[in-house]
């Protein structure tokens, strides 16, 4: 009677959000991960079987649509700027005082050889628009309970997936995994996020581990230093002009 009773109970808790209420699952993730708008630094190690490097940077972002980024370190890359105003991109490299536009065809290249891609820096597509959501079960993540979402893009958006993946803490609504999978149904990356601790307002995943699949000993590991959320800044800021003198 009690396992009847416990499955019956696994159902109804499982089955029982509506397309509407994951979606808002979704968005209440993706929102605590960004905020209205952030300045923070962090660090990205690329990881590679024989060596790995570790580049320093200091961010600056409103909503989804204008971030940029400023290479502190090393110093082979230092002053490097990334700018991104909606769905465009530029890469500022003061060494050969040049300014370079990044076209729609390089968005799924390879950002400062690392594991993350052009597309995941701009972050072009929107989790909470561009797909429908649905809730695929519950599993434990780090022994944290969490939603597993199940996210399909919508028949016209421009997005490069075929299907993601992505568990939710049910408490706090903490982004702890996704996965992507290509149009073919093949995994192509893990996104692992870990080390939860409070961040200026909020309690958010501090580690993000990208590991691409059927690479063995290859990922990329970003760890945020230190972010301040809701911070007063202006559009104006994230200009062209502004690339060559912010620090």
């Amino acid at each position: 009677m009690r396992t009847l009773f416990f499955l019956l109970f696994l159902i109804l808790t499982t089955t029982g959000l509506s397309a509407q209420d994951v979606k808002e699952i979704v968005r209440k993730a993706d929102e605590k991960m960004r905020g209205n708008s952030s300045v923070g630094t962090f660090t990205m190690t690329i990881v590679r079987p024989t060596w790995s490097r570790t580049i320093s940077m200091k961010s600056w972002t409103i909503g989804m649509d204008y971030s940029m980024i400023y290479v502190t370190a090393p110093a082979k890359e230092k002053g490097q700027v990334f700018l991104k105003r909606h769905n465009e991109m530029w890469n500022w490299v003061p060494g050969i005082e040049r300014l370079v536009k990044i076209p729609p065809s390089m968005m799924m290249q390879s950002w400062m050889g690392s594991d993350f891609t052009n597309d995941d820096l701009v972050k072009e597509s929107s989790i909470v628009k561009d797909y429908d959501h649905k809730l695929a079960g519950e599993e434990r993540i780090d022994n944290y309970p969490a939603y597993k979402i199940e996210l399909i893009p919508h028949e016209d958006a421009a997005v490069v997936w075929g299907k993601v993946y992505m568990w939710v803490s049910k408490a706090d609504y903490l982004w702890l995994k996704a996965e992507f999978y290509d149009e073919d149904g093949m995994l192509v990356n893990t996104e692992i996020l870990s080390d939860i601790k409070k961040m200026d307002d909020r309690v958010i995943p501090c580690r993000m581990e990208m590991i691409p699949a059927g690479k063995k000993g290859q990922k990329t590991v970003m760890v945020f230093e230190d972010i301040d959320f809701d911070v007063p800044l202006k559009e104006d800021f994230f200009s062209i002009q502004n690339m060559k003198k912010v620090k």
